[in-house]
């Protein structure tokens, strides 16, 4: 029988472990990369370790997330990110060089490499044809240590393309069709991996665009295969000797499989709050929009801002629009600005920003009350812009672009015929940015200011755990909703006492307070709970709160290895209904957890306000059986060590 891409991978990296779905399994990992949202913790942790050197074959740390400079905080942070990696062997990026995920597919991306990087879009990288996969901050440091990633084998879901995409049309809209089929959830425990005579006809950053938001779907990665078209890519950031084909077998088996002709696909939208609640821009009709922004990991390439800035030439940006680009690497930029699209752009009026994450992750722009706001970003969580009330729907460059000339929510093959932009034989190769790490041998002092505060580290599961219900919520609670990440909050990424403070707080702004008087507890939530973000300060917060233990229908998969990772028990309920059995203020008790967590899958919680047993499940493996039972990723690992 024949291995997919994602099987060819995994068995080459397989260092424990059986390639049958659903088990256990540890991967080597060749590269890695930070960003400072997540970063600060990650080398925190990996400082914890006591490993003088990272032993992975490369490894990055990004400045990309918190770059207004509104405080000595955020500065602060980067300082440190900066010593720490050139102590420890790692590169930086600095601030102004791009987002993570452009850059490193730019520069150090390898087909057939594994990357693991703490930030959910690293998938990203699947474009090139890598097993790239978004982890807790946690689980780098420990690859960046030489240990192995631990997941679940995937089940593979081929995607197959056909045709060619149609003028006006665009990748943003080939995965916007993948989540409407597959949903948010669709894609748990997944690696969706894109196949068909289609594929071809997508460029390398067409796919990253794909497999970039993939991460929306809920799926471990997604991957393309590496081919000449990659080969080109390569060639032309100088890199061609990086190059490897990586093809599946002919006769290569899958789980599932979509078919999705290209030639039948037009602009689409996702609509306010979720990036599956898809419709078709000819159809949401001629919304009036008040403010555009173009880029982010999804959508910041030099094709993408190329096709923006034809359409915006000769052209004036309505006035009612407030429009904002921001390209998303130096390269792009530089190019942008050598060429004259740079000038064609602010002459039609759109706002430069500089290249990083940006509005993405609600580091400033945030719209004005009730406001419509078009972006090509992959998410549009509630709130996630910094406006509560705003509406946000996610689209393509071109509809992006054409909207904000018109001034209304516009289907671009309406401005007549599409832009040509040819992919560059040669990108501009300057890595200049890119700080290599001193050295071995080499005495860096780290600099560490005063935001920099230690992190919560979790004690031995008791004999009985037990605590109030603390909170209830519902459905497809995002990491945004449990740890807020705004420009007031991300610069606080290293204090977890202060960022506690807010946890859970746009559901229930009293969380914090009830958290401590009661000295932790329990939290109770719905379907696809803590999708989103990679970011562990979503389980860090609760851990600093007490938290003893999540119930929910069902995890996203990174914030339930991130809550492993701290030691907080996640369980689903063994019969949904349940969970109207449970309501605030609730006494619940684990009664002899710790053999009761030893014995299996099956506990049952005693809910003593209501005189009533409630079973629950816990999807653990043996080795993460053990590491709840130690407290936490940290602790299990200092036991193994001793």
């Amino acid at each position: 029988m024949g291995l997919n891409l994602a099987q060819k991978i995994i068995k080459e990296h397989l260092v424990s472990g059986e390639m049958v779905a659903g088990k256990e399994i540890s991967i080597k990992i060749d590269q890695t990369l930070t960003q400072d949202s997540t970063g600060t913790m990650a080398y925190l942790q990996f400082e914890a370790m006591g490993i003088p050197r990272v032993k992975t074959k490369k490894s990055v740390a990004y400045i990309d997330h918190n770059t207004l400079q509104a405080g000595f905080e955020n500065a602060d942070d980067h300082k440190y990110i900066q010593t720490v990696a050139s102590k420890h062997g790692v590169y930086f990026s600095r601030p102004g060089n791009g987002i993570c995920h452009q850059v490193q597919l730019e520069r150090f991306g390898v087909p057939g490499m594994t990357l693991l990087g703490s930030d959910s879009h690293t998938p990203t990288g699947g474009g090139l044809g890598m097993l790239a996969i978004g982890a807790g901050g946690l689980d780098v440091a420990v690859a960046m240590g030489g240990g192995p990633y631990y997941l679940m084998m995937p089940r593979v879901c081929k995607v197959v393309l056909t045709g060619k995409l149609k003028p006006w049309v665009a990748a943003k809209d080939v995965i916007l069709e993948v989540l409407r089929k597959m949903t948010v959830k669709g894609g748990v425990g997944k690696v969706v991996e894109y196949a068909g005579e289609g594929v071809k006809n997508l460029t390398v950053p067409e796919r990253a665009t794909i497999t970039n938001m993939g991460a929306e779907l809920g799926a471990t990665t997604s991957i393309f295969p590496s081919d000449e078209v990659t080969k080109e890519f390569l060639k032309a950031q100088g890199r061609e000797s990086d190059w490897v084909e990586l093809l599946p077998d002919a006769d290569a088996q899958y789980d599932e499989v979509i078919e999705i002709n290209l030639d039948e696909l037009e602009p689409l939208a996702a609509k306010p709050h979720s990036p599956d609640n898809i419709a078709k821009v000819s159809e949401i009709g001629k919304i009036k929009v008040d403010q555009v922004a173009i880029g982010s990991c999804t959508n910041s390439s030099f094709m993408d801002m190329m096709k923006v800035a034809k359409i915006l030439k000769g052209k004036s940006v309505h006035p009612d629009v407030s429009l904002v680009i921001a390209p998303g690497s130096k390269q792009v930029l530089t190019m942008l600005a050598q060429n004259g699209a740079l000038a064609d752009m602010v002459a039609a009026g759109a706002r430069i920003l500089e290249s990083a994450c940006g509005p993405c992750i609600g580091m400033g722009q945030a719209p004005a009350s009730d406001a419509v706001s078009l972006r090509t970003f992959n998410r549009n969580f509630e709130g996630r812009s910094g406006t509560a009330s705003a509406k946000v729907y996610l689209v393509s460059p071109e509809v992006a672009a054409a909207s904000a000339i018109t001034g209304y929510f516009t289907d671009p093959r309406e401005l007549g015929e599409a832009p040509a932009v040819d992919m560059p034989s040669k990108f501009l190769i300057d890595d200049n940015m890119v700080v290599a790490p001193a050295p071995e041998g080499v005495e860096v002092e780290v600099v560490r200011g005063p935001n920099i505060k230690p992190f919560p580290v979790n004690k031995e599961m008791p004999s009985e755990v037990s605590g109030k219900t603390l909170i209830k919520v519902g459905d497809n609670i995002t990491t945004d909703h449990i740890m807020p990440s705004n420009a007031k909050l991300l610069p606080f990424r290293s204090n977890v006492p202060y960022l506690s403070e807010f946890c859970l707080t746009p559901c229930d702004p009293e969380f914090p307070k009830r958290a401590k008087e009661n000295n932790g507890g329990f939290i109770i939530g719905g379907s696809n709970y803590g999708q989103g973000s990679s970011r562990e300060h979503a389980a860090l917060a609760p851990l600093q709160l007490g938290v003893k233990g999540v119930i929910a229908k069902s995890f996203a998969r990174i914030h339930m290895a991130n809550l492993i990772n701290s030691g907080i028990l996640p369980m689903t309920f063994a019969n949904e209904a349940d969970y109207d059995a449970i309501d605030l203020g609730d006494e619940l008790v684990l009664e002899n957890a710790r053999e009761q967590v030893k014995a299996g899958s099956d506990l049952v919680i005693m809910n003593k306000t209501k005189g009533k047993e409630i079973k629950v499940k816990v999807a653990l493996s043996g080795r993460q059986i053990d590491m709840i039972l130690a407290g936490g990723l940290l602790n299990y690992t200092r036991q193994q060590n001793s």
